[in-house]
């Protein structure tokens, strides 16, 4: 399994981005499909996930980002989107998606627990 993520960049406090993640090398819709966010000298932190067709596709969010940021997948793309809305500072970092196909419910917002992982790509928010 490959992930390539991009959509990243530079933005003013209250702009949007969309991040982009193309899945290749695996049946697409049978992987949980999360992103995760890092900052210097910080652990990698959950953001949001997507479930599987098995698991309903059902989303789940970290709750800081509730509200402003929506995970979705295009099945027939390959395609895992993170629409970050509303965007703060404090959302500054390097976004990494992830896939896995046998994480269980209870360790979806574990990092350590995704086999697959894609490059960063930066999002910088300035105030």
């Amino acid at each position: 399994v490959q992930l390539q993520a991009s959509g990243g960049g530079s933005v003013q406090a209250g702009d949007s981005l969309r991040l982009s993640c193309v899945f290749s090398g695996g049946t697409f819709s049978r992987y949980t499909l999360g992103w995760f966010r890092q900052s210097p000298g910080k652990e990698r932190a959950f953001v949001a996930v997507i479930r599987s067709s098995s698991g309903g596709n059902r989303a789940y969010y970290t709750d800081s980002v509730k509200g402003r940021f929506t995970i979705s997948r295009d099945n027939t793309k390959n395609t895992v989107y993170l629409q970050m809305d509303s965007l703060k500072p404090e959302d500054t970092a390097n976004y990494y998606c992830a896939a896995d196909s046998g994480i269980i419910l209870s360790s979806i917002s574990n990092h350590r627990q995704y086999d697959y992982w894609g490059q960063g790509t930066q999002v910088t928010v300035s105030s």
